[in-house]
């Protein structure tokens, strides 16, 4: 169990999300994924907290605000939506369209472009996320392609991130306590997950701000390819 919490919150730490994609279906196979999500979500907590006290001074406030309010109203649709869509058809087609966005921003990377700050763009993003969020849990892919469209050095976009998910993973942990979900078995592993967690924050910080604009761009590209390539493999 430790081996994955620390390989999950040093991807966390390093790129700015992902470590659900690990995290969860890995420590499931040592305890029931109703322990297993509560848990994630604490060290989600723990993590962004940290980052956001370090790195303050890089976080794109506004962007972070615009994406978690627009969130509020796509979380309400997504669950709605799980009412008419079953969630393997949601993922297939948030990795469906990963993949048409990865790799023709690829092919894109190699000639010049220019940020977007479009607050349509922002809007449609943290709209995304929320109906995601809501729908599969998984909202982070549309905060990654707001980050790379504003082509975020690899510390605001860590930073921003962070931001974005500390107010919403602490939401989420009310949830998990007001429906009893979040038992003294989820703190006991929480407390024993914090010896192998706070090397992976040290670890991930260091090698986030040894990136490159450019590499850190490339890298985000490639992590949202298998982030799809999970979620076909989870729904297929």
């Amino acid at each position: 169990m430790l081996g994955v919490v620390f390989v999950a919150s040093l991807i966390r730490s390093t790129f700015g999300f992902g470590e659900a994609l690990v995290a969860v279906p890995l420590l499931a196979l040592w305890m029931p994924v109703q322990q297993a999500a509560p848990l994630a979500v604490l060290l989600s907590i723990t993590i962004a907290a940290v980052v956001v006290a370090q790195d303050w001074r890089r976080i794109h406030f506004r962007s972070a605000g615009g994406l978690l309010l627009a969130s509020a109203p796509g979380t309400v649709c997504g669950l709605l939506l799980l009412r008419f869509v079953p969630p393997a058809t949601i993922r297939v087609a948030l990795a469906a369209f990963l993949l048409v966005y990865c790799f023709w921003s690829l092919r894109r990377h190699d000639r010049a472009s220019e940020p977007s700050h479009s607050s349509l763009v922002l809007l449609f993003c943290g709209f995304s996320a929320g109906v995601l969020g809501g729908a599969c849990g998984m909202n982070g892919p549309p905060l990654v392609v707001y980050g790379t469209l504003r082509r975020w050095d690899a510390q605001q976009f860590r930073a921003t991130l962070q931001a974005y998910f500390l107010p919403a993973s602490l939401m989420v942990a009310v949830g998990y306590r007001a429906a009893g979900l979040w038992t003294p078995v989820v703190t006991h592993n929480y407390w024993i997950s914090l010896p192998v967690l706070i090397p992976a924050l040290i670890l991930g910080r260091y090698f986030n701000r040894r990136m490159d604009r450019e590499r850190f761009q490339r890298w985000l590209y490639f992590a949202l390819i298998v982030v799809a390539l999970l979620l076909l493999r989870r729904s297929l």
